[in-house]
């Protein structure tokens, strides 16, 4: 991958804003504007917290017979088994985004929601985020660039992470579970923005032909939303992202201003 800073990826995508108006950004935000997955931490804090509600369990369960694992026991520990098989590859990662957004079922939604505010706020997400993605996301809004967030941690969290980098609701593309009733079901709306399904849900968000005049992701999940965008653009890339990077047209690594590039004097 060419590396580039924020100041040449920003004038990639301002020169692309004269060819075709009405574009806009799209941005990952676990691992791309912020370190660590909010999704994940909110799932152990909900966990720690010990509140499984009847509907939760009883769909936990049916996940871990599907996928050959043992039911036995409490909500947290059939969620604890299922992450872990997660973690060893015998679970599914999509499958697991989308019960970390449905564990809260039973609970109504403003408890959800304040859960996840105080997750956010517990977490120290000012710490984690990432300058040199932030800094052209602010050019682009000063320049009345559309940016939309598309996450597939769950909205409830994802909300409140985006809303300190200036992410209004409008603009925070997130897995959204079943709520009926102001009580959450264990459903999530399928398919959650997780690969192929962040295209989908972004482009019912803004509609299938505008331009996507920039993309930011930082792993392999992100590809399928990368590769609409002109301006394609790795973010602290994962081993897999990088492994796959060739799958991706133009595909740039983001540094900062003054990183060494390949071939460059290393100098005294």
């Amino acid at each position: 991958m060419q590396l580039q800073t924020a100041d040449e990826v920003w004038a990639r995508v301002a020169s692309l804003t004269g060819e075709e108006a009405g574009g806009v950004v799209a941005t990952d935000g676990d691992g791309t504007l912020w370190s660590g997955d909010v999704g994940e931490d909110l799932f152990h804090a909900f966990l720690d917290h010990g509140r499984v509600e009847e509907p939760a369990l009883a769909a936990m369960r049916r996940e871990a017979r599907d996928h050959g694992l043992s039911d036995a026991g409490g909500g947290a520990e059939v969620a604890h088994r299922i992450y872990d098989a997660y973690l060893e590859g015998r679970f599914p990662e999509e499958r697991v985004c989308e019960l970390m957004t449905w564990c809260f079922a039973g609970w109504r939604r403003d408890d959800v929601r304040r859960f996840a505010r105080e997750v956010v706020g517990a977490v120290g997400l000012p710490g984690r985020l990432h300058g040199e993605v932030l800094r052209v996301i602010e050019r682009l809004r000063a320049a009345g660039i559309e940016t939309v967030l598309v996450s597939a941690s769950p909205v409830a969290v994802v909300a409140e992470a985006g809303s300190i980098v200036g992410f209004r609701e409008g603009e925070v593309v997130a897995a959204l579970p079943r709520f009926e009733d102001g009580v959450m079901f264990p459903e999530v709306e399928r398919p959650i923005p997780y690969g192929g399904g962040k295209v989908t849900r972004l482009r019912e968000r803004i509609g299938p032909e505008r331009v996507v005049y920039a993309a930011f992701g930082d792993n392999a999940f992100d590809l399928a939303l990368l590769a609409t965008a002109r301006v394609a653009v790795a973010v602290g890339p994962k081993p897999r992202l990088r492994a796959r990077s060739g799958e991706v047209a133009g595909l740039v690594e983001l540094v900062p201003e003054g990183a060494t590039r390949p071939g460059a004097s290393p100098g005294r």
